[in-house]
C-alpha cells in the first residue's frame, strides 16, 4: 500500500496549494491514505473546524498537529468529539482530543497514526520515546502499519526516535521546521525515515510566513506577528511511503515537492 505524508500546511496559501496538489498525488501515486500535519492551518497558528473539514474535502484523511495545536479556542473546546484530528500523544493525561489512533485506508486496510512532539527547545511535556512505546502496543495490536509524526525541532531527537522505533513502526516522519530534509531512507529494520517533510506553503517566504516581518524581528529583537504568505508561488512537500500491509515493513519511501500559483 502507498501512504501519503505532508508537511505543515501554512495558512490559507497552504490549504490552496493542498487543494490544487492532492487530487493529482492521489492518482499519480495510487495513495491509499493521506496525512498532513496541520497545526499551521489558521493563520499560521492552530487549525479550525473548518480548516479541518476543508482539508479532509481536499483528500485528507488524517491531519496531525504540534506545538500550535491550542491556538485556537473554540477547535480545543470541542477537541474530544474529533476522530480525523490528531494533537501530541505525549501532552499529559485528561488532556482534550486523541494522540494516536486506526483509520481505514481506501484499499480497506487499517493503518495506526500516532502523533508526537519533541521535548528539545521545546516544552518539557512527557517523554516521546516511552509515549511511543505505550501507544504503539496499542496500536500494533490492530494493525503492522503505523505511521508516526514526530513534530520537533532537533534533528538529532527525531533521528533518535527513529532508530529507537526501527522495526516496530511503518514510517517515522518528522514535522515542525517546515523546511524538507533530504535524508530519506529505509532504516536497517525496514521503517521508512525523513527528518522533516517541508511545508506545504509560500515559497517567497521565511517558513511560511511574511519575510518583511521576520526580518524586523531580527534586526529589531521585538515582537512582530507573523502572518502566513498567501500571495506567489506555493510548494507542497512531503513523501509518499511504499508498505506491505501484510507486515507493516517499508519497501520505499520517495521525496515529493510540487510547486503551484
Amino acid at each position: 500500500m502507498r501512504i501519503l505524508f505532508l508537511g505543515d500546511i501554512v495558512g490559507k496559501g497552504g490549504r490552496r496549494a493542498v487543494h490544487d496538489a492532492l487530487p493529482a498525488l492521489r492518482r499519480d501515486h495510487a495513495i491509499d491514505l493521506a496525512i498532513g500535519n496541520g497545526e499551521n492551518v489558521a493563520g499560521g497558528f492552530g487549525i479550525t473546524r473548518e480548516n479541518k473539514n476543508d482539508l479532509l474535502a481536499a483528500g485528507l484523511d488524517v491531519i496531525t498537529s504540534g506545538n500550535h495545536v491550542w491556538a485556537q479556542k473554540g477547535f480545543v473546546a470541542g477537541m474530544d468529539e474529533e476522530r480525523a484530528f490528531l494533537r501530541p500523544a505525549n501532552y499529559p493525561p485528561g488532556t482534550p482530543g486523541l494522540g494516536a489512533r486506526t483509520v481505514t485506508a481506501r484499499n480497506g486496510v487499517e493503518v495506526g497514526v500516532l502523533n508526537l512532539i519533541g521535548r528539545v527547545f521545546m516544552q518539557p511535556i512527557d517523554d516521546p520515546f516511552r509515549v511511543a512505546d505505550r501507544e504503539i502496543a496499542k496500536l500494533a495490536a490492530r494493525t503492522p502499519v503505523i505511521i508516526v509524526d514526530i513534530h520537533a525541532e532537533a534533528t538529532s531527537e527525531k533521528v533518535a526516535l527513529a532508530h529507537y522505533l526501527d522495526g516496530r513502526i511503518t514510517a517515522c516522519i518528522g514535522t515542525h521546521t517546515h523546511v524538507q530534509t533530504a535524508d530519506e531512507r529505509i532504516l536497517p529494520g525496514a521503517t521508512a525515515f525523513l527528518t522533516d517533510a517541508g511545508m506545504c506553503g509560500a515559497i517567497d517566504s521565511v517558513i511560511g510566513m511574511e519575510k518583511e516581518v521576520a526580518i524586523e524581528r531580527f534586526l529589531t529583537s521585538r515582537p512582530a506577528r507573523f502572518k502566513p504568505t498567501t500571495q506567489g508561488m506555493m510548494q507542497v512537500t512531503g513523501c509518499v511511503i511504499d508498505a506491505d500491509e501484510a507486515t507493516g515493513r517499508a519497501r520505499a519511501i520517495e521525496r515529493i515537492r510540487i510547486e503551484s500559483r
